[in-house]
């Protein structure tokens, strides 16, 4: 059973987790009459994080979670009737606050699984409902799935560099941007690939294994450093990992074997050092020898001060002799780029008498920026041996043509035709129907599986951290072309 990630850890209506405009924009429609005519609207970011070639999706699970608990409390209803305008009256009518508190959301919700491997404008989740509700949720979707997604793919890059052998391990609780910052970290850092967390909460919650050594406050409490040891050696006889720069990092490695020494008379093994600072890869060689020459080559050596993947990497070159890595601030944080950039644009609205679909679209000086419109899909095509070929976006709401072609929509001129015995699978998938669960999500550990599945699965070209090459993600031909043709068709025409 999956536990609720959110509900019961916060107040009982988290429906003012939102922006003042999405509920000035939701009186403004229901205002018009316009609150129940359908829209949809897609969740995407325009670049890869981290000058990256990919992204690995997270947070659908506290998102869900939000939506099927979406109401508004009396507590909500009571602070909205307070709020007031410029010249002090009430900001919104209180038959509007009436129609909130009978509000029931009814849309529905497709999302690509967690851990699957994403990519740039690709829809990570579409919402198609009543106009006033897609638009209520958007703020609550986009800080849920933004920073998820952003420290799962950070995890994912650290766990690249680091490799499939050694343990990786979440240390970053107290650097987070406030416990719940801590808590999704923790959950997103595991989903993208550490093995553990030394945040309980996040333990007890989402079952992620917790892990842990001590602080050097542990050893400065005691007469010297040897004791220290043999005190937490007392205290967990076959747990035991001893941080050891507290005054001289080889020493205190001398002094961890001593100890060590005596729990293997009394019948119990040490389980690592750790080093926190200093030159970690000549550290790590030192200390290696000394507990090799020792004979504890089973003690393992555990690394941690800002670490982060080409730090990793570089220490990789250099030779370190270290086999768990504890990763703090710089994933917790996703240190060199805090947000990902997340947006939330309407592409589709049904047409007054009911007859389809106006498609709408949102323009920019940059094309980057413009959206897409229509009721989209994604279609990943793959390779005979399973991997990741090329990505199609395409409006499910218009028939396909009989022969595919997948057109950048940054450059018309780069196409791919597909071949028509071409096997693939479509990212998009069921979540809510009419504003019911109709899918049984996976637990953390399935997702986190699929994560590492999907990350392996791509070529290592577009894995790597610099200058990564670019998946092919484009739009099937009409799709583009009918794009342009409302680009065209929107744009006013300026004399020269």
């Amino acid at each position: 059973m999956n536990p609720a990630p959110l509900s019961g850890l916060y107040a009982p209506s988290l429906s003012l987790l939102t922006d003042l405009y999405q509920l000035t924009m939701a009186y403004g429609y229901w205002q018009q009459g316009l609150q129940d005519r359908e829209a949809v609207f897609h969740l995407y970011f325009r670049r890869p994080p981290f000058e990256g070639g990919y992204a690995v999706c997270a947070g659908l699970a506290y998102a869900a979670d939000w939506l099927s608990n979406l109401h508004f409390s009396e507590d909500d209803l009571t602070y909205l009737r307070g709020l007031q305008g410029s010249k002090g009256a009430p900001l919104f009518d209180p038959k509007f606050l009436e129609y909130l508190r009978d509000l029931k959301f009814t849309c529905d919700v497709d999302a690509i699984a967690e851990g699957t491997v994403v990519f740039a404008n690709e829809p990570l989740i579409r919402v198609q409902g009543p106009l006033l509700q897609a638009q209520l949720i958007e703020t609550a979707l986009l800080t849920l799935v933004n920073f998820q997604t952003l420290v799962a793919t950070k995890a994912a890059r650290v766990r690249e560099a680091i490799g499939s052998q050694d343990q990786m391990l979440e240390f970053g609780l107290r650097r987070a941007q406030g416990f719940d910052g801590g808590l999704s970290a923790s959950r997103a850092a595991y989903l993208g690939g550490a093995d553990a967390t030394s945040n309980v909460l996040a333990g007890q919650r989402f079952g992620i294994p917790v892990k842990g050594t001590h602080a050097h406050s542990w050893v400065m409490a005691f007469e010297d450093e040897e004791t220290a040891f043999q005190a937490y050696a007392q205290a967990f006889p076959d747990d035991s990992v001893f941080l050891v720069d507290t005054y001289d990092t080889l020493e205190g490695v001398r002094h961890a074997i001593a100890v060590a020494r005596q729990m293997r008379a009394n019948g119990h093994e040490l389980g690592g050092i750790r080093l926190d600072s200093g030159d970690l890869a000549y550290l790590s060689r030192e200390a290696r020898a000394l507990l090799d020459e020792a004979g504890f080559q089973n003690v393992r050596i555990v690394a941690s001060n800002d670490l982060e993947e080409s730090l990793i990497t570089s220490l990789k070159q250099q030779g370190a002799r270290i086999d768990t890595w504890g990763i703090g601030t710089q994933l917790v944080t996703a240190y060199d780029q805090p947000a990902l950039g997340g947006v939330y644009k309407m592409a589709a609205l049904r047409k007054p008498d009911d007859s389809g679909w106006d498609y709408t679209i949102k323009l920019s000086e940059q094309l980057v920026k413009t959206s897409i419109p229509g009721i989209l899909q994604v279609r990943r095509y793959k390779s005979d041996k399973g991997q990741p070929r090329a990505d199609m976006l395409y409006n499910t709401a218009e028939p396909l043509p009989d022969h595919l072609t997948i057109v950048d929509p940054l450059d018309a001129t780069r196409r791919r035709p597909v071949r028509p015995d071409a096997t693939f699978r479509e990212l998009l998938e069921p979540v809510f129907r009419q504003g019911k669960l109709v899918q049984e999500l996976p637990t953390l550990a399935e997702s986190r599986a699929r994560a590492q599945r999907e990350v392996q699965s791509l070529d290592p070209s577009i894995r790597r951290f610099l200058n990564p090459h670019t998946y092919p993600v484009g739009l099937e031909e009409t799709l583009n072309t009918f794009r342009t043709e409302l680009i065209l068709e929107k744009r006013p025409m300026r004399p020269a």
